[in-house]
């Protein structure tokens, strides 16, 4: 509120949700978001910032500006839509995991494609070993999607699976979260030894069998989280497709939108119109 002071925004703006899509924003950053989304307000030729410039403001920091002009093949589009698709059902099921906030295929920066943002329900300093597990699952969901829908897996997984391992490895190494390892804390951090060398400053505190073990225990926990995406994607694969046509007409899905079409209480025409279809089947279990 202190950086919109004096700023023209509209009251509609829901500012619990603004601090949500921020998280680790410094007072700098938020200076800037705001300054951002006036720029964007007067571009548009409104008299007051709303919600869209602001989260258009929060979406260019996060993923970079929009790259509409950018040429992205029908195929590619197809593969990140039920990838992010992936993403998002997954994260939306799991029970531990930050709800979906949105879904978007709109090219953005120099390599984004398409991301699908989760936002916490409210500031966290610590994390359970379930809610750990379900991130997990969820940053795996985009590649389990694309075997699942094409029987082929891409490149566009590759920052979802180097994060899925270092968070792996913090679970095995440093929070004692392995059954098989025990509550030890594996690996020394000597990044203050900076003139020794990084081999040497990372040299490892265990035996050649412990390394073996933190290795079979990371494989083990990535595999099975993956197992987890894969399965739970199997059981909605024909909500994938209606929202896969859905998010390539409108390039954007709203957490709520997604909501309702994992629970059939709403199908929308692929301008995004809500129909008002409710699932019969459903509502007669």
């Amino acid at each position: 509120r202190v950086h919109m002071r004096g700023k023209p925004i509209d009251p509609n703006v829901n500012v619990e949700i603004l601090a949500r899509r921020t998280p680790g924003f410094v007072g700098a950053d938020l200076e800037n978001l705001i300054n951002e989304a006036a720029l964007l307000a007067a571009q548009r030729k409104k008299k007051q910032i709303t919600i869209d410039e602001l989260e258009e403001a929060i979406d260019r920091v996060i993923a970079g500006p929009e790259r509409k002009s950018k040429v992205v093949s029908e195929e590619e589009r197809r593969t990140v839509a039920y990838h992010e698709i992936g993403h998002a059902i997954v994260g939306a099921v799991l029970p531990n995991a930050d709800p979906v906030h949105k879904i978007s295929i709109v090219p953005r920066g120099m390599h984004v494609l398409g991301f699908t943002l989760q936002l916490p329900m409210k500031d966290k300093y610590l994390m359970s070993k379930e809610e750990i597990l379900d991130r997990l699952a969820g940053m795996l969901g985009g590649r389990a999607a694309e075997e699942l829908v094409f029987n082929k897996i891409t490149t566009g997984a590759s920052n979802d699976l180097e994060n899925a391992t270092k968070i792996a490895k913090d679970m095995v190494c440093r929070y004692g979260m392995s059954d098989k390892i025990g509550p030890v804390s594996w690996g020394e951090d000597n990044g203050g030894e900076v003139f020794l060398g990084k081999q040497i400053a990372r040299m490892p505190n265990y035996s050649e069998e412990t390394a073996s073990t933190i290795d079979q225990e990371i494989k083990r926990i990535i595999e099975e989280s993956y197992k987890r995406a894969f399965d739970i994607l199997k059981k909605y694969r024909d909500k994938m497709n209606d929202i896969a046509k859905i998010l390539l007409e409108k390039e954007t899905i709203e957490g709520e939108e997604l909501d309702k079409l994992l629970k059939g209480e709403l199908e929308l025409d692929h301008n995004g119109n809500d129909t008002k279809v409710k699932d019969v089947a459903r509502e007669n279990n």
